[in-house]
C-alpha cells in the first residue's frame, strides 16, 4: 500500500491517504484529477532511513503539518522549539545539546535551554 500527502499552496501537508502499490504514476494522476498537489510518502521511512531495510523515500513519512521541501525532496516535521536546528541528513530537528542517554526520561526546557528529567 502506498501513501500520498496532499499539499497546500505553501507545501504544508493537509491530508495523507493510501493508494494501491501497483499504481505507478498515481502521484501525478491524483494531482491531475483533483487539481491539488500530492507527493508519495513511505510509512517505513524515518530520518532518511527505511525501517525495513528498503529504499527510503523523502526522508520522513509525511504527517499533517509537515512541510514538503522540494529542494531536499523531503518531508520535514514542524519545528518543536525555536532553538532546535534542522539536521540536513535526516531532516529531523535536533536540540542544541544532545539528550542524555542514561535511561531516564527527559523533556526539553526551552527557557533554560536544557533537558530536565520527566
Amino acid at each position: 500500500m502506498s501513501h500520498f500527502a496532499k499539499l497546500d499552496e505553501n507545501n504544508i501537508v493537509t491530508f495523507v491517504t493510501r493508494g494501491r502499490q501497483e499504481d505507478d504514476g498515481l502521484e501525478d494522476e491524483l494531482s491531475a484529477r483533483t487539481g491539488d498537489t500530492y507527493k508519495q510518502t513511505s510509512y517505513n521511512t524515518f530520518g532518511g532511513q527505511h525501517l525495513l531495510g528498503g529504499t527510503p523515500l523523502r526522508k520522513n513519512f509525511a504527517g499533517i503539518g509537515y512541510t514538503y521541501d522540494a529542494t531536499r525532496d523531503a518531508f520535514i516535521p514542524p519545528k518543536p522549539y525555536p532553538s532546535w536546528v534542522l539536521n540536513e541528513s535526516t531532516c529531523q530537528w535536533n536540540a542544541p545539546i544532545p539528550c542524555p542517554t542514561d535511561g531516564t526520561w527527559y523533556s526539553w526546557d526551552e527557557t533554560a535551554q536544557c533537558w530536565v528529567s520527566a
